[in-house]
């Protein structure tokens, strides 16, 4: 067993929320090789991913739900809950396990479901002749290829590239969000 440093929300839903994936204001590059993933990296204070290898460890006995907040330009906030989350080991190439959606943002990952995840040098997803994580600069549990994209490029507002930070259904998948929240709590 290893200690590491988490960001806890105690406020969003009745707290108890772990955080696994921010994005704010670009300041983190997302775009990161499979080992970079597998680990921990960013500032727990502003962007960072928490790493696959810890989410495996802490999903991968008990039950879990999922929470994800987004907002927009006009600093609109949404968000997306499931009931249901787990990440695979590395022998799964941490797969996402996810369902029981609810939420006012739509649901753009439950198509994500039980799909592999795929950085720029690991290519995991459906697509035949191409890496989706390369194509649309993020690494995530792509099929062929996403109906999201949290860790795509954080674009600051920009709305003509497939390659942003997206959801599809809030904004569509052009739309580089301003602020994104993946955050998760036993149940």
């Amino acid at each position: 067993q290893q200690l590491f440093e988490v960001y806890c929300d105690q406020t969003t839903d009745n707290g108890g929320w772990m955080v696994i994936q921010r994005r704010t204001d670009g300041s983190e590059n997302f775009y990161r090789t499979w080992a970079e993933y597998q680990e921990k990296f960013g500032n727990l204070s502003n962007e960072f991913w928490l790493g696959l290898e810890n989410l495996h460890a802490l999903t991968r006995k008990g039950s879990y739900e999922l929470r994800i907040e987004l907002e927009d330009c006009a600093n609109i906030r949404k968000f997306a809950k499931f009931s249901s989350f787990s990440i695979g080991s590395v022998e799964e190439q941490y797969s996402l396990t996810v369902s029981g959606y609810s939420g006012n943002a739509g649901d753009s990952l439950s198509y994500h479901n039980g799909r592999p995840f795929t950085t720029k040098d690991m290519d995991n997803d459906s697509r035949n002749g191409s890496n989706c994580a390369m194509d649309y600069h993020g690494a995530w549990w792509h099929g062929n290829c996403y109906q999201s994209n949290l860790n795509g490029a954080y674009l600051n507002c920009q709305t003509t590239t497939y390659q942003a930070a997206s959801w599809y259904t809030f904004h569509g998948i052009q739309y580089s969000l301003k602020f994104i929240e993946m955050k998760f709590r036993p149940i």
